[in-house]
């Protein structure tokens, strides 16, 4: 199969859809792989590298989309991007749709197949490939907002470690996923005063024992996450519905309840965000403030730490890749384990029911399509 890997072109979005190392093994299989040039210059990927790994490059973004039967990217297409994808083409990438009505349109306007990495499942109904960025974006996510507490950032000045004689921030981790556990690590690791909650109480115990007990658990519900809003300084919404929007879980009134000068970071952002005054930003533009609360909202955290995000990615996708290409979309859907949820547009019709959800949109009937050979 003929696999392009644009360059991305959202803003401060350094990472790439393949490494040097992914090529090569894609190409060891038979397949010929079109890399645009300078795609992972910025994070020490040059041109010679992909060549070297018997890719060609290619000068511009549209011959890569133009030329190549599979396009396998890091982010959701641009609308541009989305004029050059065409009917039958394989577009494997994040794509988040719940919460981007006109990307959703676009990509059934172009009668491309497009499987989206977050709804890709495990055999036990993970996400295999959100994880790696979930990871990192977790452990961001405690960075970020203690650079949000600083005065110079609008923040309330607090260290969250504290110091001797000080006490340490308080954080609130709202979703005990692997985001979740992932700041909750990092945050408590720091000296920090962290309490996770979650709907989950098996889930409550595996935390609590993961931590053993230096990290406080609780059970989410409305009052519950009222009164630990109103005390931290810090919060951190990590909460994920595959494939659907987020719910809003902290309301605009929760924020006369914290200290002036707190801080939220939206990790479900890329899904509409979990409070109620998020809206997306960008790592030009990282944060804004709402009735004196710093807010960090950036859909794209990984992009930050580019080099390490890309080596996460391309581990955990590249067997997907393969799979993808070696068989075929319609017959990998059919004998991967978890690959089927993945798919989110065919043929100008929607197979994720968290979108049509979202959108009010009609639901394709998986089953049928993949019983089918046309």
């Amino acid at each position: 199969m003929r696999i392009g890997v644009p360059k991305e072109i959202k803003v401060h979005e350094y990472r790439v859809g393949l490494t040097p190392m992914g090529v090569h093994e894609l190409v060891a299989q038979g397949h010929e792989l079109l890399v645009q040039a300078h795609a992972g210059t910025a994070i020490g990927y040059e041109d010679e590298a992909y060549r070297e790994a018997g890719a060609r490059i290619v000068n511009d973004a549209e011959a890569v989309f133009r030329d190549a039967e599979m396009i396998v990217k890091v982010k959701e297409p641009q609308l541009n991007e989305c004029d050059w994808l065409s009917r039958g083409q394989l577009l494997f990438t994040y794509l988040h749709l719940a919460a981007d009505r006109p990307q959703t349109d676009a990509l059934l306007a172009s009668g491309c197949t497009a499987v989206a990495y977050e709804t890709v499942e495990d055999r036990q109904g993970g996400l295999p490939l959100l994880a790696p960025m979930s990871e990192v974006a977790g452990r961001m996510a405690v960075q970020a907002g203690a650079h949000c507490l600083e005065k110079e950032q609008g923040g309330r000045g607090v260290l969250l470690s504290g110091v001797p004689g000080v006490s340490p921030g308080r954080v609130v981790v709202i979703g005990g996923g692997v985001v979740g556990s992932q700041a909750a690590r990092v945050a408590q690791g720091m000296g920090a005063q962290v309490t996770i909650l979650d709907k989950s109480l098996p889930r409550l115990r595996e935390l609590d024992d993961l931590f053993g007990g230096r990290v406080g658990t609780l059970y989410s519900t409305g009052e519950n996450i009222r009164q630990q809003v109103a005390q931290a300084d810090l919060v951190i919404g990590a909460v994920l519905v595959p494939g659907a929007r987020a719910p809003k879980l902290v309301t605009r009134d929760m924020l006369a309840l914290m200290p002036r000068g707190a801080a939220l970071v939206d990790v479900a952002i890329d899904q509409g965000g979990c409070f109620e005054t998020s809206h997306p930003t960008t790592h030009a533009d990282p944060i804004f403030e709402v009735d004196g609360i710093v807010h960090y909202c950036v859909a794209n955290m990984p992009g930050a730490v580019a080099r390490t995000s890309t080596l996460a990615l391309t581990n955990a996708t590249l067997p997907y890749v393969e799979a993808l290409a070696g068989q075929g979309w319609r017959q990998a859907l059919r004998t991967v384990p978890g690959l089927a949820p993945g798919l989110n547009v065919h043929d100008g019709s929607l197979y994720c029911a968290g979108v049509a959800d979202a959108f009010g949109l009609e639901l394709g009937d998986l089953d049928h399509l993949l019983a089918s050979d046309q």
